[in-house]
């Protein structure tokens, strides 16, 4: 069996991307995360340490897109999918990294890229 633990729209604050501007400007990333484990143990005992803090992992999210910069959204999205790997009962991991501000000179509502990671 395997179940899901999701944390949607978490807004942080970054300086990713090519251009000079993106970096010394920054703007505002969404991060979505869907974790793939199983929560029954978890359940089975009420016990938070059996599955994610998903609190904690939101904090330790947002530390990554506030942190060192790069220049793709690609890259960005791997470190996140690092820190969602990094929990013990996760066994796969999507992530998408939005980027509402990217430059583009034409309407649009987003740029979105979205990466899915598991365990080897």
């Amino acid at each position: 069996m395997t179940d899901r633990i999701s944390v949607r729209g978490l807004r942080a604050r970054g300086r990713h991307g090519v251009l000079a501007a993106e970096r010394e400007l920054g703007q505002e990333f969404v991060v979505d995360v869907t974790l793939l484990l199983d929560t029954a143990p978890a359940a089975a005992g009420d016990d938070l340490g059996k599955t994610v803090d998903y609190g904690e992992l939101a904090q330790d999210l947002v530390k990554v897109v506030e942190g060192e910069p790069v220049n793709l959204i690609e890259t960005l999205a791997q470190r996140l999918a690092d820190v969602c790997l990094a929990r013990e009962a996760v066994r796969t991991a999507e992530v998408s990294v939005h980027k509402p501000a990217a430059p583009i000179p034409l309407p649009f509502d987003d740029v979105v890229v979205t990466i899915t990671r598991s365990r080897s």
